[in-house]
């Protein structure tokens, strides 16, 4: 099983990462530079394996907890992990094709990666504020 400070340290990437991205696509002959390209296709990358991991490793224990609070709580995270990879998948569709960004209104991109990017940070911070506790409680 993954360890929480592996996943606190994906944490840490993904939100580190994030904000770098939103800093660069402000400027709109950097947002179309193989750079931000290349960040933002390995950031995406790994914000998929990070929830993927947490599916395969965390909620099938959680879930069948006699706990019902635990329960409860798995089972919020997992339907919010759907919604972020739902709005993810049509952002991806939108924006990205062959591992490349393709940028047609350039301030509606900054909107809609800032607004992908803050949801993704939020969750994270449930993550590290109320999910991992419980992991740690009843995993650990």
């Amino acid at each position: 099983m993954i360890s929480i400070e592996e996943l606190q340290n994906q944490n840490h990437y993904i939100m580190e990462r994030s904000k770098i991205i939103k800093y660069m696509i402000n400027d709109i002959t950097i947002a179309h530079s193989q750079v931000t390209c290349d960040l933002f296709f390995e950031l995406t990358g790994k914000i998929k394996e990070h929830f993927a991991i947490e599916e395969k490793e965390l909620y099938k224990d959680l879930l069948t907890s006699k706990d019902n609070e635990v329960k409860q709580l798995a089972e919020n995270f997992l339907s919010g992990s759907a919604e972020v990879k739902r709005v993810f998948k049509a952002y991806m569709k939108r924006w990205c094709h062959n591992q490349d960004l393709r940028i047609k209104n350039h301030q509606q991109f900054i909107d809609e990666t800032a607004d992908l990017f803050d949801m993704v940070e939020s969750r994270i911070i449930d993550e590290i504020e109320k999910f991992y506790p419980v992991i740690r409680k009843e995993l650990v």
